[in-house]
């Protein structure tokens, strides 16, 4: 059984599928405008050198980011 953990802590290669937002910010809204809605795949592309932001294949488009807007982001791993 999958555990769910936070969108920032998928390593680099590692896909998983999204179950919620927690956050209630307008990052909220950011997230789910580029594609981030429960069931979508996403996969860690890559990390910068010091590790944020890291890069993610969302919806076939790469997006990068930032570890603080990656945390609130409940993903269950594939």
């Amino acid at each position: 059984m999958n555990r769910s953990i936070s969108l920032n802590t998928l390593q680099e290669g590692q896909s998983a599928r999204v179950e919620r937002i927690a956050s209630r910010s307008a990052m909220r809204r950011r997230l789910q405008d580029i594609g981030l809605t429960s069931g979508t795949a996403v996969t860690c592309l890559g990390r910068s050198p010091f590790g944020d932001p890291a890069a993610f294949c969302i919806r076939g488009a790469v997006i990068a980011l930032r570890d603080e807007d990656s945390r609130d982001v409940i993903v269950s791993p594939s």
